[in-house]
């Protein structure tokens, strides 16, 4: 079974930094796009960055000149390095992957969550 693992998450003062990451495990074939996706208290669950199997990426607005996400093939995994953390970035951040998994087709897999706190 396909399971999508996160860390990294905690609390971190306005102005700081945190790096979270992502392993896809199981019998994964092939990965075609990763991300973060976000939830506030009281919001809706929103795009935060994506990148493609090309390396191709897509930001949000909001953090774009701030986060950085990558990947690495080779381990089935994401990061989202997140620089100049502000308490609107406060959040459960999600781990997202479409891919292909042996014998399952492709589909969307999501993590279980890590949460994110910006505060003095």
């Amino acid at each position: 079974q396909v399971q999508l693992v996160e860390s990294g998450g905690g609390l971190v003062q306005p102005g700081g930094s945190l790096r979270l990451s992502c392993v896809a495990s199981g019998p994964v074939f092939r990965i075609y796009v990763m991300g973060w996706y976000r939830q506030a208290p009281g919001k809706e669950r929103e795009l935060v960055a994506r990148i493609f199997r090309n390396d191709g990426t897509n930001y949000a607005d909001s953090v774009r000149g701030r986060f950085t996400i990558s990947r690495d093939n080779a381990k089935n995994s994401v990061s989202l390095q997140m620089n100049s953390l502000k308490p609107e970035d406060t959040a459960v951040y999600y781990c997202n992957a479409d891919l292909e998994a042996a014998a399952m087709g492709r589909t969307d897999y999501w993590g279980k969550g890590t949460l994110v706190t910006v505060s003095l």
